[in-house]
């Protein structure tokens, strides 16, 4: 395993929206290239990683949108999460991406658990998140971590199945 560089975990500023925007297109393509038609990838990104969508969520809060928290490795966004909470302790990972060059490294470990201390900090007991089926990037990584799988959807937006996990925090 390559040792790490400077690694800093920390809430994301407005000085961090490219790096966001970055790493979670470069992580969604990564992520679900292999699953979905390239028009599909590059609609989700336009719509959900450009620029403007990113500095609110970096700037606007509430008790549903944590905003974003980042990995930074050498000045440069490596990973992102972002999240919320859903009920009176429920907590929500609503996007969790890496550098996919920085997969293996125990980075996105790192950002989970910090992430996870702040939602605990919050009250939360239980953390949710969806992957989509097939995601097997993902719901291994998840597993690992002790999510358990709950339950599956259908998406309204694409029809495609995502399963539910839950872990206690």
């Amino acid at each position: 395993m390559r040792e790490l560089a400077s690694l800093t975990l920390k809430k994301a500023g407005t000085e961090h929206v490219a790096g966001i925007a970055e790493v979670c297109s470069q992580g969604w393509r990564a992520t679900y290239g292999y699953l979905e038609d390239d028009a599909y990838v590059e609609q989700v990104i336009e719509d959900y990683y450009n620029h403007d969508r990113i500095l609110k969520e970096v700037t606007e809060f509430s008790e549903h949108w944590h905003g974003y928290f980042i990995a930074e490795e050498d000045g440069q966004v490596v990973g992102a999460i972002g999240g919320g909470t859903s009920g009176n302790q429920t907590g929500e990972i609503y996007v969790f991406y890496m550098d996919p060059h920085k997969r293996g490294l125990g980075i996105g470990s790192k950002l989970l658990s910090f992430y996870t201390d702040y939602q605990k900090s919050l009250g939360i007991k239980e953390q949710w998140v969806s992957a989509q089926k097939g995601n097997m990037k993902g719901i291994p990584f998840y597993e690992a971590k002790g999510f358990v799988k709950q339950s599956e959807k259908v998406s309204k937006r694409s029809g495609h199945i995502s399963f539910q996990y839950m872990r206690k925090i």
